[in-house]
């Protein structure tokens, strides 16, 4: 007769530790070597420069319209 198992195995065990190894591997990897930090500080800069930009424009735009309605 089947007894009833609770729990899981080691070798089950093991196994997924060994996927999750694999996994945070393939990750690191790509991080580091596909230049996704470097991309993401790219896209940081950019992001303050148009935000620094769209400052600007907007208070070229009030500036304007200060100078064109009368008070």
């Amino acid at each position: 007769m089947l007894k009833n198992q609770k729990g899981i195995t080691l070798v089950a065990l093991v196994v997924t530790i060994v996927i999750l190894i694999i996994l945070a591997t393939i990750s690191i990897a790509v991080v580091f070597q596909g230049g996704l930090i470097d991309r993401a500080n790219q896209a940081a800069d950019f992001q303050a420069n148009a935000d620094q930009e769209l400052n600007e424009l907007s208070d070229s735009m009030l500036n304007f319209l200060d100078d064109k309605i009368p008070d």
